[in-house]
């Protein structure tokens, strides 16, 4: 039997498992820095989906990161056997003392089990499979009442660790070679030691994106004063084809510098850091800036901006108050991928709350 609280001078190796998406891994960077501080001579390595690793690599409190491969569905079935079993060998190599699990997938119950880590941390859920797959488990709190940050650091503070205020910041590392890119990149556009305001209107859910004539109004007065906007999304032809939406109905010349499908997740990163502001839906892109310490204006409709709000950094949440339905969940209303709260919010209502954050941050 464990004792409780955990005996942190016997724990050598750690493994974090988050298989989500690109935001969700990012929000939990917190965890690595907090319990790197409180076991300086713990090594971390991180777990997570190889399109997500971005978000972590880097990390100064993360010695590996390991990656599950989002394909791997798609390989012949002794492929997917050759993969699994390279990623377990390696596991089982790094003789985890301390696996801690941040959500329900059920790998990671699998895992606990098969890497036979002394302390194994997960949520608490039904069903006596998973229970018995984890030494310590955690209530989790709903209801929209917590940030995703904190319901992640419940993890540790199951296992006797509190975590002090100054290590709960979002921890994201662009790189020197990103930073050189985006750096030339702005030298190319003009805009090199310029303030400029970034703009990532895309999200991969239709239900989450703005209108087009807003963004397009929206950027026409941010540019007006003086700023220029430079637009960002994935290399998806659906972002694509939004952006393109937007910059034809955009008004003011010049046009908004489009950086759209040309940026890696770091790169997307190091052009935040150099934004005087950024403005975008409930994405990965509104994560990255926060990390970055970027101001932010963040637009929400179904999405819960309690869970999901900019952390720790500048910020405004634009959000429908003639929704009381609002925040759903759902995929848009009546489940049509178009979400009317994040329609029926003007230009002119972002444009306010963005005027106001470059005032107060100047």
């Amino acid at each position: 039997m464990i004792p409780d609280p955990v005996p942190f001078d016997r724990l050598q190796r750690a493994l974090v498992i988050k298989l989500r998406h690109h935001g969700d891994v990012l929000l939990t960077s917190p965890v690595f820095a907090a319990l790197k501080a409180h076991v300086p001579s713990i090594d971390i390595d991180a777990l997570v989906y190889d399109d997500t690793e971005e978000m972590l690599s880097f990390h100064p409190a993360i010695r590996e990161v390991h990656c599950v491969g989002r394909r791997w569905r798609e390989l012949s079935a002794a492929q997917r056997a050759a993969a699994e079993l390279d990623l377990l060998r390696r596991l089982r190599a790094a003789r985890y003392d301390l696996l801690i699990h941040l959500t329900d997938h059920p790998r990671g119950a699998w895992l606990a089990r098969a890497l036979g880590a002394a302390v194994s941390v997960a949520p608490l859920r039904g069903g006596r499979w998973w229970r018995s797959s984890f030494s310590h488990l955690y209530p989790t709190v709903g209801g929209g009442r917590r940030h995703t940050v904190e319901t992640h650091l419940d993890a540790l503070r199951r296992i006797g660790i509190h975590p002090p205020q100054h290590s709960r910041q979002l921890v994201l590392r662009p790189g020197v070679a990103a930073e050189q890119t985006i750096e030339a990149l702005l030298a190319s556009h003009g805009l090199s030691g310029r303030p400029f305001v970034h703009l990532h209107p895309a999200s991969r859910w239709r239900f989450k994106c703005w209108s087009d004539e807003a963004t397009a109004g929206l950027i026409d007065r941010i540019q007006g004063d003086g700023y220029r906007v430079v637009l960002t999304a994935a290399p998806s032809a659906s972002e694509q084809q939004l952006i393109d939406r937007v910059i034809a109905l955009c008004r003011h010349t010049p046009a908004p510098v489009n950086f759209a499908g040309m940026l890696s997740l770091k790169q997307l990163a190091a052009l935040s850091a150099r934004a005087r502001l950024f403005i975008g839906v409930d994405s990965a892109p509104m994560h990255i800036a926060a990390a970055m310490q970027t101001p932010t204006v963040a637009l929400f409709g179904p999405s819960g901006d309690i869970e999901w709000s900019p952390w720790r950094v500048p910020h405004r949440v634009v959000a429908s108050r003639i929704h009381p339905c609002r925040p759903c969940g759902l995929d848009g209303c009546g489940g049509g991928k178009v979400s009317d709260c994040l329609m029926t919010i003007s230009s002119e209502v972002v444009y306010a709350a963005a005027g106001e954050l470059l005032r107060e941050t100047a």
